[in-house]
């Protein structure tokens, strides 16, 4: 009988575009959607949780490549029906089915506000995840673009609140139906057949999109004959001819000194187009409600560039950038860009009823958004783990525990080393790594006496690589209390670096 190979150790590795999250990382992420949801809330809107999976169906064809309508998506074959489910893809279209199917028990307009992890099944790379957390907002069932503005209001508060201060961010808004009116004047979009060029707009409107990438020259090489990169990969182009082109580059160069002298600069571009004059008309009752508001030009803008690549969009749209620079990992200089985008999707729900609902909302892109605080050192310079119990005898473990359990009660975190506590070097190995500020120290000795002690392991570690002799025994890292007291000068010693 042959004999059977062994199996391999299966390797301990994240798949690849996926990766594990770890202490302060994921406490940073509770804060910071504690702190959106919290904005949310304020505005009136509800939480929603749905589930991770939908059907494929569900998902639409609003997906990121109009060639590959079900690329881009983890998605599998049920074996007793047939039917296609996915992870879904986004925030949005799990909404537009929630509205859908519980249309007769919601109230309208619909608020929602939701958190949590999407999937995509796309190539990863630097700073690119198959797996990231999403931060949506929406109002369904609202045909007001009141209802815009509230939202990119929002967003604004939402950045300042979670310490993007004004200056360093921007939100651009801009309106689909003035680029429908400028592609109307550029001879790809027929009002009497919407379906007609409809393929030749997703290429226009995803090369106009990259413009920031590719630039002008790029952009007009996708909306005309095709684009080979520098791989050899050449991108098929929407065919426009040169003319055409000038007149959809023109959109994206109509942004003037103020938001009057850009809505102008658009009338002249959508020329007699009805949907074209109506996207204008509504980023000025935008602006102007956003005024009233406080919300002015330094924080919120029209800005024609802006398109958002996917197709659901109807009417308004907008993104927020972050404006200042960060250092990459060449240590080149260069802006962080968008972290946020959403506009209006009146078409969405209508899948499912047959009847337009005019819904609109944003999505905050969190990781996005804490590698950028992270990148400015405004979150993450420093993590303190609990306070450390250490353990000098076994039988006291009890004793040892009610410490713990009075540190917690009053508000300090806190835990009793549950190691082998015979090496009690290790003991304080295991404090540094867990970044412990403060550990607590009590033998038998200091028991019979009714004391214990206090080491400031923050201070332990600074006087042990900068202090003189003299400086060491003038500020000692380790003091003595009493047990009574152990509260009291915990919180003293937390105080010294601001830690509750």
């Amino acid at each position: 009988m042959a004999k059977q190979k062994k199996q391999p150790r299966p390797k301990a590795e994240a798949p690849k575009g996926f990766r594990d999250y770890f202490g302060s990382e994921v406490t940073e992420r509770q804060e910071m959607l504690a702190t959106i949801a919290e904005v949310y809330r304020s505005h009136g809107f509800d939480p929603l949780e749905t589930s991770a999976v939908e059907t494929v169906e569900a998902l639409g064809k609003f997906l990121p490549d109009v060639d590959r309508p079900n690329a881009g998506v983890f998605a599998w074959q049920e074996e007793d029906d047939g039917k296609w489910l996915a992870l879904r893809y986004d925030m949005t279209a799990p909404l537009a089915r929630v509205a859908a199917q519980f249309r007769n028990d919601l109230p309208s307009p619909y608020r929602r506000y939701t958190m949590g992890p999407v999937w995509r099944n796309e190539k990863p790379g630097p700073g690119r995840f198959r797996q990231f957390y999403q931060c949506d907002a929406d109002t369904v069932g609202a045909a007001s673009v009141a209802a815009d503005a509230e939202i990119c209001g929002m967003l604004s508060t939402s950045l300042e609140a979670v310490g993007i201060p004004r200056g360093d961010y921007l939100v651009r808004v801009n309106n689909r139906k003035v680029l429908n009116g400028v592609m109307e004047m550029a001879g790809v979009l027929d009002p009497s057949d919407p379906a007609r060029f409809e393929d030749e707009r997703g290429t226009v409107l995803r090369a106009i999109d990259k413009f920031d990438k590719f630039g002008e020259e790029g952009v007009r090489l996708l909306m005309g004959p095709g684009r080979l990169d520098e791989s050899g990969d050449f991108t098929k182009g929407a065919g426009l001819s040169p003319e055409q082109c000038d007149i959809v580059m023109g959109f994206m160069s109509a942004k003037r000194e103020n938001g009057t002298a850009t809505a102008a600069r658009l009338r002249e571009l959508v020329g007699g187009s009805l949907i074209g004059a109506e996207g204008v008309n509504e980023l000025e009752e935008i602006a102007e409600l956003l005024d009233i508001q406080g919300f002015g030009s330094d924080r919120i803008e029209i800005d024609p560039s802006v398109v958002r690549g996917l197709g659901y969009y109807t009417g308004p749209v907008f993104e927020a950038e972050l404006t200042f620079e960060i250092l990459d990992e060449k240590g080149r200089k260069r802006q962080f860009g968008s972290v946020s985008g959403g506009g209006r999707y009146d078409d969405l729900v209508k899948r499912f009823t047959g009847q337009e609902v005019p819904a609109t909302g944003v999505s905050i892109g969190v990781d996005r958004l804490l590698a950028a605080l992270r990148a400015k050192g405004r979150i993450g310079a420093s993590h303190q783990g609990p306070v450390v119990i250490t353990v000098m005898d076994r039988d006291r473990m009890g004793e040892y525990q009610l410490m713990a359990a009075e540190l917690r009660a009053a508000g300090i975190r806190a835990e009793v080393y549950l190691g082998n506590p015979k090496n009690f070097g290790n003991q304080l190995k295991y404090a540094d790594k867990r970044e412990s500020p403060v550990a607590v120290i009590q033998g038998s000795d200091e028991a019979d006496r009714g004391v214990l002690q206090l080491k400031d392991l923050v201070l332990g570690a600074k006087l042990a690589q900068e202090a003189s002799l003299e400086e060491w025994k003038s500020q000692p890292a380790q003091v003595e209390v009493s047990r009574a007291d152990l509260v009291a000068e915990t919180r003293k010693m937390l105080a010294r670096y601001e830690v509750k």
